[in-house]
């Protein structure tokens, strides 16, 4: 979501993930999770909404999720006047970049969605910013729609801090979903659309593959 003439922050955002993701080895599953409830409970499919700097890379790297039905690109936090790109990248509408991910329980559940969130879409530790792209607006968050993803989200992140995965703490906000404004047309399935894109190529990519590597398991087959 850079200038693709912003040459020298691609490769700080480059420098910055080589850094700021180094973590121990092995990355946990959630020791609290939702699969037990797949039944009579989810009738079909469901939404989760997450928040981890540009929302072009996040949305790209849960495409590729077995289970994962749609993506969609928006902005959650602020009120729908100011739900529009010219102002949330302004950093001052309380709106963060986020997707909306639309899952089948049955295949994949809320807590592995965590995972993949955590383990290769961004990186938690970071404060208001992901690589280059600098601001509330781009701050990590996880919106729970129900007390079941809120007590998954929030056990996870106590479960990965106390075993020390990441260097650092994790600074990721568990906050309510009030509402989920879908982002303009142009936004939507960007990395795919515009595979040349500087930004898609040095930013973007690298979660794309990162999420082969490290999460077989999980892509769709």
């Amino acid at each position: 979501m850079i200038s693709t003439t912003s040459v020298w922050r691609v490769a700080f955002c480059i420098v910055g993930l080589c850094a700021a993701t180094l973590r121990a080895a092995g990355f946990p599953d959630p020791a609290v999770d939702n699969k037990s409830l797949v039944g009579d409970l989810f009738k079909g499919d469901q939404t989760a909404v997450l928040a981890g700097g540009c929302f072009w890379c996040v949305e790209a790297v849960f495409r590729q999720i077995e289970g994962v039905d749609k993506v969609v690109s928006g902005y959650s936090g602020g009120d729908a006047a100011s739900a529009h790109y010219d102002l949330v990248s302004i950093g001052k509408t309380g709106h963060v970049a986020a997707v909306q991910v639309t899952y089948n329980p049955r295949k994949i559940s809320y807590g592995q969605l965590l995972k993949v969130s955590f383990d290769v879409a961004h990186d938690p530790t970071q404060l208001n910013r992901q690589g280059p792209d600098v601001g509330p607006q781009y701050r990590s968050v996880i919106f729970y729609s129900d007390p079941t993803q809120k007590r998954i989200a929030e056990v996870y992140i106590k479960q990965l801090d106390q075993a020390k995965v990441f260097h650092s703490p994790i600074v990721t906000q568990v906050v309510e979903l009030k509402a989920f404004y879908v982002a303009e047309e142009h936004h939507q399935n960007y990395c795919n659309r515009n595979p040349k894109d500087r930004y898609v190529i040095d930013v973007a990519m690298p979660k794309v593959e990162k999420t082969k590597k490290q999460l077989p398991e999980l892509l769709k087959k």
